[in-house]
């Protein structure tokens, strides 16, 4: 879901904004007796006076997805209580990374194996054997089950378990997980989502140190309509989990979702900073870090700080623990999407193929196909589109191998670039006919936050046609579901000063100039200050 090799140096605002963090952890938010700083978690269970407050860093880690540094300290739990059934269950539970990724082959091997000897070691408590029977039902050994599958069986057993032990907030933490994973497998997205705030609210007011709780309120809180509720859990988060990487990166989910650009750019500064400190102690991946450096690079082109943004895209290079191919492939990306959002057309059109596996190419090429559209080069555009077919056909086979579930309808990316190819063919009806088709399906469960809106370029498109009126309608719905982003607003300026609003103009121009810092560089503020200077 940062990345520098040294320490980032902090702006005095954003060590200001750590400094509070530190302190609201060191007030008493303490795991156990380790001298670290993770968040409040108190779960008793039968293993050792020695063990447990070990195996309660563990489990505080796991709360905050440093899956790496959990299992390292799971482990140390056991070697310090080979009698302690839940250091099993955490070896297991940390091989499957909720919401990331789906545990392949060996690592469903392994997690069975460690279910199997946390049940062999017969636990004492009914909490205990509730969490691993919730294990044993994902960790089932059977090829005809799916991915979903697994997650159903899991989410089952602990919403048992939860009915059982409604006031538990742990066992409450973990159900609203579940939910929320079902939701990001496409089951029942917003019924899930909804229920798992229904679970986590109380438990946020109860118990507002717990590290889990608050940062799953942000994920299910992750889409437009239910952004606002997760923004009490996003400003307390990073102050509960100072010391993971993961917790300083989360809040700015829902500051992206709400257009709060410096709060995110705040966030994520923090966050790259200590990643690239974990992976130098081998206590985290290089990813911690790369997705950070997504959301800031995102933040920094949404508040008009395009110098900054592609800062971000040269320090990849920089990213501790990361490989050649990694680094490529997140810069690819990020070159991609920074060009279109800049509406650097040219640059867009003629950005470098990574030397990558083709279903890795696929950023690239869609950037490629839309630069070259718009730039009117509609032989590069054809050529682009091909190569970006490709690389989708690989993406979805591959991700059918490992079990993935596959959409049966066309991928948004190749749908938007095959708009923009046949707007640029003079094929009108059938661009807005694949546009509108592309917002349906990335609209369907809430979309991706820092992305480029297929309804942003719906709205483009229109108003190259010369339809401001619809055009404005489009741009006007963008900022509902993404509030403050750069070009909608921009968009809805013009399309307001077109259709003679002057009212709207003054209020789109205004807001972009107050999203923006004094020292944002993006040259359409120019624009927008002639026409607040206009009126």
């Amino acid at each position: 879901m940062a990345k520098m090799g040294r320490i980032v140096a902090v702006p005095c605002c954003c060590l200001f904004w750590v400094f509070v963090c530190y302190a609201a952890a060191r007030a008493g938010q303490t795991t156990g007796s380790n001298d670290t700083h993770l968040g409040k978690v108190d779960f008793p269970t039968s293993c050792s006076a020695e063990a447990q407050p070990v195996l309660e860093k563990g489990l505080a880690l796991l709360h905050s997805f440093q899956y790496m540094e959990a299992r390292q300290t799971f482990e140390e739990a056991e070697s310090r209580d080979a009698k302690c059934a839940m250091a099993h269950w955490g070896k297991a539970m940390s091989l499957y990374e909720q919401l990331w990724d789906f545990p392949d082959a060996s690592q469903m091997k392994e997690g069975h194996h460690e279910i199997e000897l946390a049940e062999a070691l017969h636990p004492k408590t009914a909490k205990e054997r509730g969490f691993v029977a919730a294990a044993a039902a994902f960790y089932q050994i059977d090829p005809k089950l799916t991915h979903v599958d697994h997650v159903k069986a899991y989410s089952a057993a602990l919403e048992k378990m939860h009915e059982q032990m409604p006031n538990d907030v742990e066992v409450g933490a973990f159900t609203a997980l579940s939910l929320v994973a079902l939701a990001e497998m496409d089951v029942d997205n917003l019924e899930n989502q909804k229920k798992a705030i229904a679970i986590l609210n109380p438990l946020f007011e109860k118990y507002p140190d717990h590290p889990g709780v608050a940062h799953y309120l942000i994920h299910a809180a992750d889409r437009p309509e239910l952004a606002a509720q997760g923004l009490a859990a996003a400003r307390r988060y990073a102050a509960i989990a100072p010391d993971s990487p993961h917790a300083l990166h989360m809040p700015s989910h829902i500051f992206v979702r709400l257009g709060l650009w410096q709060d995110s750019i705040h966030s994520n500064i923090a966050a790259r900073a200590a990643g690239a400190r974990a992976a130098e102690q081998h206590k985290a991946e290089a990813h911690y870090q790369t997705h950070a450096m997504d959301y800031l690079n995102y933040s920094y082109v949404q508040s008009g700080q395009e110098a900054k943004a592609r800062e971000v895209i040269a320090q990849m290079d920089q990213v501790v623990g990361a490989d050649e191919e990694m680094k490529a492939e997140h810069r690819a990306y990020l070159a991609a999407r920074t060009a279109l959002d800049l509406h650097r057309w040219k640059e867009a059109a003629n950005l470098p193929v990574p030397a990558l596996r083709q279903e890795r190419l696929g950023d690239t090429y869609w950037a490629r196909a839309i630069g070259a559209a718009r730039s009117g080069d509609v032989e590069a555009a054809d050529a682009a589109v091909k190569e970006l077919a490709k690389s989708v056909e690989e993406r979805e086979a591959r991700a059918r191998t490992r079990g993935d579930e596959v959409s049966q309808e066309k991928a948004t990316d190749l749908r938007e670039a095959e708009a923009w190819l046949a707007f640029a063919q003079g094929k009108t009806d059938p661009a807005l006919t694949e546009l509108r088709a592309a917002v349906a399906r990335q609209e369907k469960n809430g979309g991706e936050s820092v992305i480029i809106p297929a309804r942003e370029m719906l709205a483009d498109m229109l108003a190259e046609l010369k339809r401001p009126l619809e055009a404005l309608t489009e741009y006007e719905t963008v900022l509902k579901n993404a509030p403050n982003r750069f070009d909608a607003l921009l968009g809805a300026g013009r399309m307001a000063q077109t259709t003679g609003n002057a009212g709207q103009e003054h209020a789109y121009y205004g807001k972009l100039k107050e999203i923006c810092p004094a020292t944002a560089d993006r040259p359409e503020l120019a624009e927008a200050n002639a026409a607040l200077t206009r009126q």
